[in-house]
């Protein structure tokens, strides 16, 4: 489905743009389904009140995030929690779904599985597409985090590097309500950092102390219904929410199924539960 000027974007770049990959009105009942889902969970089951922050890592030692791979659960904002306790409705409250929604959920197995989607993981090079992990991000008003400058390869590590993100902006993702920022062609840098399991926790190691520089950051600016591709060694970051929007979006990770998935990446399945494709 690419073309050959969009194939050239994409080598030289390691992200594409593709507006309007997704009816606005497929947005909108994924993002409808989100909120029922919420409306139905029962806040005692994140009893330890998880939070995601990408700054400080805090849910990486938690066993509620480390067995988190073949399961639904949600996670908090840090501006939602105070003194163990809630601040605001479960709906305004959580930072992100995951993440195997894709697997277990049927709207979002329709909404990830498509023969459009499969035809762009053959264009950027997946010789057998296996979808990995689904997080539904929520990006709240007001408390809606800074997710660090990153590459998706540090925390889904495959032999050789095969992961490939697809970020779909369910709703309009502004710079006022915390886009994501690309460092365009960085992809072809080293990464610095990888993150793995580690007894019974995480750890992060170091391969370049130095962190990646954001000067060059661009910001990606996306309508509802927007695709974004990302290369798994493209950095990324994304501000925090500071505005009276949300800015929901949906993000499928997958990787080739000829690549090696080493057993220390901190994402796990039971046996149960295999990777599948398309």
């Amino acid at each position: 489905m690419l073309s050959a000027e969009q194939l050239a974007d994409w080598e030289r770049d390691g992200f594409l743009v593709l507006p309007g990959a997704v009816e606005p009105r497929a947005c909108d009942r994924l993002r409808a389904h989100v909120v029922s889902r919420l409306a139905e969970a029962d806040p005692a089951a994140n009893s330890s009140l998880t939070v995601f922050d990408t700054t400080e890592q805090g849910h990486a030692q938690d066993e509620y995030f480390l067995t988190s791979g073949d399961v639904v659960r949600w996670f908090l904002e840090e501006g939602a929690v105070a003194d163990g306790r809630l601040t605001r409705p479960l709906e305004l409250a959580v930072n992100k779904l995951g993440h195997a929604m894709h697997d277990l959920d049927p709207e979002f197995d329709r909404f990830s599985r498509t023969p459009m989607l499969a035809g762009l993981a053959a264009d950027v090079g997946l010789r057998d597409p296996r979808l990995l992990q689904s997080m539904y991000i929520f990006k709240q008003p007001g408390i809606g985090g800074e997710v660090s400058c990153h590459c998706d390869h540090t925390f889904l590590w495959t032999e050789p590097q095969s992961v490939i993100g697809f970020w779909f902006a369910i709703e309009d993702a502004t710079v006022e309500n915390g886009c994501l920022w690309v460092a365009p062609g960085r992809h072809r840098e080293p990464v610095r950092t990888r993150f793995r399991r580690e007894g019974s926790g995480t750890t992060m190691d170091l391969l370049d102390p130095a962190p990646w520089p954001t000067d060059d950051l661009v910001p990606v600016e996306a309508d509802k219904g927007t695709l974004i591709v990302l290369h798994g060694t493209l950095p990324h970051w994304s501000a925090p929410n500071t505005s009276d929007k949300s800015r929901h979006a949906y993000t499928l990770h997958l990787i080739d199924g000829d690549a090696d998935y080493p057993d220390d990446n901190w994402l796990r399945r039971g046996p149960d539960m295999p990777l599948r494709g398309f």
